[in-house]
């Protein structure tokens, strides 16, 4: 079976099992095995994320014997989930499909508020400069960075990757109003690389660094070369790319709420 989840990832500590159980997987797993009557269930991700990292469309696989409606699946787990995470459908697939080893490409947004006054009612769900910001500037930058490179410099030092080496597809800058929203797609991404750029983009963005900067941060392949990470409050995994024969969904109704 394959399941699309979304959640809230404010209250967890990422999206991998650990052994404090506060973590989306954990939650999800247990309530697999509640509604299935099994001790355990285990599943596999298209990408893990970090503590306070929010997902539209995390898909996992896992194995089962049992024979239940999809719809079942996503009404049955819900019903043994907390209110911030969600099945947001089921559908069952081939015993060659794989969550992660069957993705092309993965896709992120950042969404951030350009306000003198932090976040209230989406605190938590946005990340936040209260410095103006040059779009053109952080556009530029930002296309320094698509292509394959290694991205050592945008690389935490617990990352666990067998290669810095990653393919950027596209990345695009759009606002709306006071939001900004950050595009990201690659074949796949390192440990805190989308944040460690993002603290980058706004040091480009608010004049603190010219745009030839990125460029250099990126050639130094070294993470002191790079900002700051930058808060995980306005990062979200908006999900995996797959080929259209496996006739997944592509989006999930946040999709349209997100700025």
């Amino acid at each position: 079976m394959a399941l699309g989840v979304s959640y809230n990832g404010r209250a967890f500590e990422g999206w991998q099992s650990q052994a404090s159980g506060i973590t989306v997987q954990d939650h999800l797993e247990q309530a697999l095995a509640s509604f299935c009557a099994l001790p355990r269930v285990q599943t596999l991700c298209a990408g893990r994320t970090d503590s306070g990292v929010h997902g539209l469309m995390q898909v996992v696989h896992f194995d089962t014997p049992l024979q239940r409606d999809d719809n079942a699946w996503v009404r049955g787990t819900n019903r043994f989930l907390p209110e911030t995470i969600a099945v947001q459908w089921a559908q069952r697939v081939p015993s060659s499909f794989h969550a992660r080893a069957s993705a092309r490409a993965r896709r992120y947004a950042y969404v951030l508020l350009e306000s003198p006054v932090r976040p209230s009612v989406d605190c938590g769900q946005v990340g936040w400069v209260f410095r103006p910001l040059r779009q053109d500037a952080m556009v530029s930058a930002a296309q320094t960075l698509v292509g394959e490179h290694d991205f050592s410099s945008f690389r935490a030092s617990s990352c666990q990757a067998h290669s810095p080496v990653k393919h950027v597809l596209r990345i695009a800058i759009t606002r709306r109003g006071a939001y900004w929203r950050f595009e990201f797609e690659a074949t796949a991404f390192l440990h805190h690389m989308i944040r460690n750029i993002m603290g980058c983009l706004i040091a480009i963005g608010t004049g603190k660094q010219p745009v030839s900067w990125m460029a250099e941060v990126l050639a130094a392949r070294n993470r002191d070369a790079a900002a700051p990470t930058f808060s995980p409050d306005g990062l979200y995994f908006l999900g995996p790319v797959y080929d259209a024969s496996w006739g997944l969904p592509d989006r999930t109704p946040a999709f349209d709420w997100l700025p």
